[in-house]
């Protein structure tokens, strides 16, 4: 619940919390906030296991409130990152059908999150930075799930500069990549990925014509 409140904009750190709690049925979570939050005019159901929702709109850039360095990466990192994911999916090998997402600093997983729904993972992310006081200066989101405008923007909030999934990034996504500046990447397996947005962040060597 914290990190879905961040994502959404109307809490930008845990001094903005008074109370959290679960209710007695432990089907609910009451948040009790330091100021006044506005209501959003409207909800939009998000695509995904679980029909989430955000009152961000489409094309809105959300303010970053985690700031990244500029950085660079080798291809090889993202394979390692991708294979350090699928090694520590504990719930999908118990049970299968759930997403995992992972915070790196593009080194080591730093986080990492599962849920049945795809978003749900990086508003978990989300919270844990908050609650943890997790603040890496470089930040690469690497989900199983796929990349919708929604996933990117929260990675946008979450300060992240490279966003990498093991399957698809939609069509809306890669225009807001691109016109963001997130290096975006999809398919990504042990010793393959596809590079959809903002090349310039990883160096790629390619072969000087003759």
């Amino acid at each position: 619940m914290v990190g879905f409140l961040f994502n959404e904009g109307i809490l930008d750190s845990m001094d903005e919390i008074a109370d959290i709690r679960i209710c007695e049925h432990g089907d609910n979570v009451d948040v009790w906030l330091t100021h006044d939050a506005q209501k959003p005019d409207s909800w939009t159901r998000t695509s995904g296991c679980t029909g989430g929702v955000t009152a961000v709109a489409s094309i809105e850039r959300p303010q970053p409130v985690f700031v990244s360095d500029e950085f660079n990466l080798l291809p090889g990192q993202i394979n390692r990152l991708v294979e350090m994911l699928f090694n520590s999916q504990e719930l999908y090998r118990e049970t299968g059908g759930v997403h995992t997402s992972a915070l790196s600093d593009g080194d080591k997983l730093i986080l990492s999150a599962e849920d049945i729904g795809r978003h749900n993972t990086l508003d978990k992310i989300a919270g844990l930075c908050l609650m943890k006081e997790i603040q890496p200066t470089k930040r690469i989101l690497i989900t199983t799930g796929r990349i919708s405008s929604e996933m990117l923007q929260k990675g946008v909030r979450m300060g992240a500069k490279v966003v990498a999934s093991r399957t698809s990034p939609s069509s809306m996504s890669i225009e807001l990549a691109e016109a963001w500046g997130i290096t975006l990447i999809g398919y990504a397996r042990r010793n393959r990925f596809n590079l959809y947005a903002a090349p310039e962040r990883l160096l790629l060597n390619f072969p000087q014509p003759s």
